[in-house]
């Protein structure tokens, strides 16, 4: 059988995944070009340096639920290839994954390190050619079904299969376009609200598990009069210097990316502290309160589950006086404390950086691919694995998988 030769452009988690099974096939060779100096940049300070692998759910239809992006396209994908697949890929390279309480999965060596050196070794033993610090200046057609890869330093390479694996890297994107691709306009997913209020800044590291919050956007309905659209989720969330993050955050601004980069990050925030309680609950607490500890200071007995630093600041923002004893607050004061422990609002005034992780709402349209073999269907011979393709999931490693899961049918397309 004749070599089929391989380009795969980007040395990423997926990049690698796909060079390494395409280059097991005994009929490709495979070359692997990465722009940096060093590979799995991102593989490396992925879950602060433990690298969250993937994510401890083995049902592809619980699975795609955590895409705000892409979760259609990927359940059949996931039926092939998921999680349960990539904890058995990385046993039998001698990585062994723990699972956490919230199911995300890392090495038991909680070092990305060990990824890293599982990857690399298994490229090299599967004979991929790693070629660190290149930058690919174009790509034109060669024939009627090669390419021609030309590097910055003028180097031509031809093959017969080419992969973009670069993420959300303008360079790919433009090889992309150059070869008829059209994109869904990239944005940020993924980040943290940053909220104007020192008093809240105050409480740095305080955290609430669970939370609810809901965001309040404005739009432009069809009949161009302002309407709101709400999104909510729950989880843990963390006061920081600059405003809140933690996952229910995060989830948040992941479904909402697109929405909140329309109207430039500027958005209301209701956050309700005590989920797990209607209103009315809340307010019989805090009447029973005035009852039974009608002598206590307000600011010292907090009736409700919430630390008392955080209590503290929410009376403040209730307009409560905090010298007050119980038997002192009114009835009105009592409506004020329910509304800011139920729905207290903030004004959104920017996204901060979740870490140094980045993830990307856009790229790639998803009908522009064939999820059999992650082939274009405009350019026959073009495949694409990862964050180029319009996917994105929450944070818990779903955003490795798609990377996994694209990779590894990529590659049985390309040795198909």
């Amino acid at each position: 059988m004749a070599i089929t030769e391989v380009v795969v452009i980007g040395g990423g988690a997926a990049g690698f995944f796909s060079a390494i099974h395409a280059a097991q096939a005994a009929h490709t060779q495979v070359i692997l070009l990465e722009a940096g100096r060093q590979p799995l940049a991102k593989v490396r300070i992925s879950g602060g340096g433990r690298c969250n692998v993937t994510h401890h759910c083995f049902e592809p239809s619980q699975l795609v639920q955590n895409y705000p992006r892409g979760g259609k396209a990927l359940r059949g994908a996931f039926s092939r290839f998921q999680p349960l697949d990539v904890v058995r890929w990385f046993n039998g390279e001698g990585v062994k994954l723990k699972t956490e309480s919230d199911g995300r999965m890392f090495p038991i060596t909680d070092d990305s390190e060990t990824i890293v050196e599982a990857l690399m070794f298994a490229a090299k033993k599967a004979g991929v050619f790693l070629h660190n610090n290149v930058l690919v200046q174009k790509i034109e057609r060669f024939g009627s079904s090669k390419f021609e890869v030309i590097l910055k330093n003028g180097e031509p390479l031809v093959c017969d299969r080419l992969l973009l694996a670069t993420g959300s890297s303008p360079s790919g994107y433009a090889i992309a376009r150059s070869l008829g691709h059209e994109l869904e306009s990239p944005v940020p997913s993924l980040f943290t609200f940053n909220i104007k209020d020192p008093k809240l800044h105050e409480l740095a590291g305080v955290s609430v598990n669970p939370a609810q919050v809901k965001l309040l956007i404005p739009s432009l309905s069809t009949d161009k009069k302002k309407s709101v659209r709400n999104l909510e989720q729950s989880g843990a969330l963390l006061i920081t210097h600059w405003g809140v993050s933690g996952p229910a955050v995060l989830k948040l601004s992941a479904w909402a990316a697109r929405e909140l980069h329309d109207c430039k990050y500027q958005a209301k925030l209701a956050i309700n502290w005590l989920p797990n309680l209607k209103a009315e609950e809340v307010k019989q607490m805090l009447l029973n309160a005035k009852t039974e500890q009608p002598k206590k200071f307000i600011s010292n007995y907090c009736p409700v589950d919430v630390s008392l630093r955080l209590w503290e600041y929410l009376l403040d923002k209730a307009e409560v006086e905090l010298e007050k004893r119980w038997a002192d607050i009114s009835h009105k004061s009592i409506q004020q404390i329910v509304n800011v422990l139920t729905a207290s609002e903030y004004a959104i005034a920017g996204k901060g950086v979740f870490k140094e992780e980045f993830v990307t709402c856009g790229g790639i349209r998803l009908q522009d691919v064939n999820f059999q073999t992650m082939e274009s269907k405009i350019c026959q011979g073009l495949f694409f694995a990862g964050e180029i393709l319009d996917i994105d999931g929450v944070t818990g490693g779903f955003n490795f998988q798609n990377a996994w899961t694209t990779a590894w049918i990529a590659a049985q397309g390309i040795i198909a």
